[in-house]
């Protein structure tokens, strides 16, 4: 054969070759069971078009086996192997063959050139909570969240935080000031129990505090004491007057905070309220998680007591600061043993002496301390769902080291409760913590608020840059979330936090105004000029419906706005929210909890261009599309839903339209769609989503 001759041929070949009905990934429908148990049998399958192939293989390292065709169905062939697993991970890949053709499949579709790394894996043993996959969770920050209890209210004056005194603020309303961390709105537990029902209400099924453990700041960061729920968050049932002795008339207010924190029946009375938020919270069949902060504690903590709140207290053992015989002088590293006092000379985390960092290495006791702590509130009587994990990649002094402590606490955690969620807060590839033996998952920056923000706003996370060039590139989308979605494993990916903001970076309805700017330079103000609320509806039904777990900042539900920390820390505005955007939340929320497969459906990009958007999330039973335009005009596309398995030889096939959005609101009013021969044309008006359904029965 000449070589215009097999160019003609290999032309053909291609053409008649659809590798767009090439599809497996790790989800149930395409790995069976997909979190399987040692010695299970896993059924791994994939898909290709109806007698489109000669042959599909299964590698695996030197293993190459063929792949026997199972089942033909809607135009598609679904071909099977069943591996045996035992202890080890297995990674797999696929090749397809087609005449002289061939090409391979994995985590990043078909290709010509081979990447093992991006292989499928079986992790034998590893399964995170069903609960978690794909839960709508709310992320309360405290302090901001609601005042259900004003007898508990940090005071003016009441003590002195790196050099400046603490101050209550009175206004509920005022937005944060630029150095906020000493400043106190008064929520507590008792808000966030009073709140319950409007968290019900709203469809949230996981709460996730920021940290609530003795602390001085507002944002408890640097814990204080790792037993004991924050006397300012939970109740306060002995104060100064109660405790004064003869010879011990101290009514100063920093007094009153030493009271207030290391008397036992506060602490205690705090930890009781905490059992029955928990308890409120299981009854309306919601869960709960913790934030762990354990690579470093504060210099208030009472292991190291700098600020001496814990010298002279009953029941307290002297602090590492304070005395060198503290028999919790290991568990910090001081930089100058042999100069006692060193005082001021200990390892502060990024060089923060109000944050030491935990020396682990050096300690066992620290370690048992802290593993007896992560079971301690995972245990009854408190019965906390999960942790989530402050700068966890930080933690110890080296890699080796941290993965042996997170195996350690993962062991922990999963004895004490099995049906625990162990989720880290990373940045970058967290690939070696998610082998199945340390984290569950992560706050998915990587591969979700990063993407989303770029692609609907051309804006960095914290407002601190704007990408014209980012800005509607769904290209750069979709190569974010093709390269680093294969970082997590299924069991990984289907709980990852998908955030679209928190407590460390701005708001992503400012985000919208596109103004690069923080609160120190701008003012508050500038965060809500020019915000556009379509494009955050747009941005939510993104999060909604995008593999893993949609999680709520609290407010954004209400219209919140904010620049950076700390002016994405405002207060939840009761008796002021947007009416319209709480009500959309509510519904769109109905919608992701409605349907399986935007739990744990798989996901395949359909079509794209610049700023347009779709793709489906789809399961054996159910096909769902999702269509964005974050255009200023209007668009019309021909979509193959057919990918997401429809029928492509029906003409019969049709779509419902459950939910849409635009500039004028949003509706949930159903209106069918045909997809003949897998094709639904779609209309997008401009700045929309929609979501469309395809299955034997819409429910209500």
């Amino acid at each position: 054969m000449g070589f215009e001759r097999a160019q003609e041929y290999t032309f053909k070949m291609r053409a008649l070759f659809n590798k767009r009905a090439l599809y497996s990934d790790e989800t149930e429908m395409f790995q069976t069971p997909c979190e399987p148990e040692p010695g299970d049998v896993v059924t791994v399958r994939f898909r290709t078009k109806r007698n489109n192939v000669d042959a599909v293989y299964y590698i695996s390292g030197a293993t190459r086996e063929k792949m026997e065709l199972r089942e033909s169905k809607n135009g598609f062939d679904y071909y099977a192997i069943d591996i045996p697993v035992g202890e080890e991970t297995i990674l797999y890949y696929f090749e397809i063959q087609y005449g002289k053709l061939t090409c391979y499949y994995n985590k990043l579709g078909v290709s010509r050139d081979l990447q093992e790394a991006y292989s499928f894996g079986i992790v034998p043993g590893f399964a995170t909570p069903d609960w978690a996959k794909g839960a709508v969770m709310y992320q309360i920050f405290v302090d901001r969240f609601c005042n259900g209890d004003t007898s508990n209210d940090v005071e003016t004056d009441e003590y002195s935080y790196i050099h400046e005194h603490v101050v209550k603020v009175e206004d509920w309303y005022r937005a944060p000031q630029n150095m906020d961390v000493r400043n106190f709105y008064g929520g507590d537990l008792q808000g966030v129990i009073d709140k319950l029902d409007y968290l019900q209400g709203l469809g949230v099924q996981v709460i996730y505090m920021n940290p609530i453990f003795v602390s001085p700041s507002n944002h408890k960061y640097d814990c204080q004491d790792y037993d004991y729920v924050d006397p300012h968050l939970g109740r306060i049932v002995t104060e100064q007057s109660e405790l004064l002795t003869p010879g011990n008339q101290d009514n100063t207010q920093a007094g009153r905070y030493i009271s207030r924190v290391t008397d036992k029946r506060n602490l205690e009375a705090s930890n009781q309220l905490f059992i029955h938020l928990v308890e409120e919270v299981h009854r309306r069949g919601m869960k709960i998680i913790l934030d762990g902060v354990f690579n470093h504690c504060g210099s208030f903590n009472k292991w190291m007591d700098r600020e001496r709140i814990y010298e002279n207290q009953p029941g307290y053992e002297k602090g590492a600061y304070v005395s060198q015989d503290s028999p919790y002088h290991s568990y910090f590293k001081f930089l100058n043993e042999h100069n006692w006092p060193y005082n001021e000379f200990y390892d502060g985390w990024w060089g923060h002496n109000t944050l030491p960092k935990l020396n682990y290495e050096a300690s066992p006791d620290l370690m048992a301390d802290i593993m007896r702590v992560a079971r301690k509130w995972v245990s009854p009587p408190f019965n906390v769902d999960g942790w989530r994990l402050d700068v966890a990649a930080d933690l110890g002094h080296s890699p080796e080291f941290n993965h042996h402590f997170w195996k350690e606490f993962r062991r922990n955690v999963k004895e004490a409760n099995p049906d625990a969620l162990i989720l880290a807060e990373h940045y970058g590839d967290a690939r070696s913590w998610l082998q199945g033996d340390e984290w569950d998952s992560v706050m998915n920056y990587d591969a979700f608020m990063e993407p989303v923000s770029w692609f609907l706003t051309g804006m960095e996370k914290h407002s601190d840059s704007y990408r014209q060039d980012l800005l509607g590139n769904s290209d750069s989308f979709c190569d974010a979330m093709r390269y680093h979605m294969p970082s997590f494993y299924m069991p990984s990916l289907l709980t990852a936090m998908n955030e679209l903001d928190n407590h460390d970076h701005s708001r992503f309805l400012t985000r919208t105004n596109h103004r690069v700017g923080r609160l120190e330079n701008s003012g508050t103000r500038a965060a809500e000029d020019g915000i556009d609320k379509a494009v955050m509806r747009e941005a939510v039904v993104i999060q909604m419906t995008w593999p893993g777990a949609p999680t709520l900042y609290y407010g954004d539900e209400a219209g919140l706005c904010g620049f950076t920390d700390p002016d994405n820390r405002r207060t939840y505005p009761w008796g002021r929210e947007d009416q319209e955007m709480l009500r959309f939340y509510r519904e769109i929320i109905k919608v992701h909890n409605r349907y399986p497969a935007l739990r744990t459906g798989s996901v395949k990009v359909l079509h794209q261009n610049h700023n347009l958007l779709v793709y489906g999330r789809f399961n054996e039973e159910e096909q769902i599309i999702i269509a964005v335009n974050n255009r200023q005009e209007g668009i019309s596309a021909e979509i193959p839903v057919w990918e997401t398995g429809i029928s492509k030889i029906s003409e019969s096939e049709h779509m419902t339209e459950v939910f849409r959005t635009d500039r004028s609101g949003f509706t949930t009013e159903k209106t069918d769609y045909q997809a003949a021969a897998g094709i639904m044309k779609l209309n997008l008006p401009p700045q929309s989503a929609a979501i469309f359904c395809h299955r034997e029965e819409v429910q209500e």
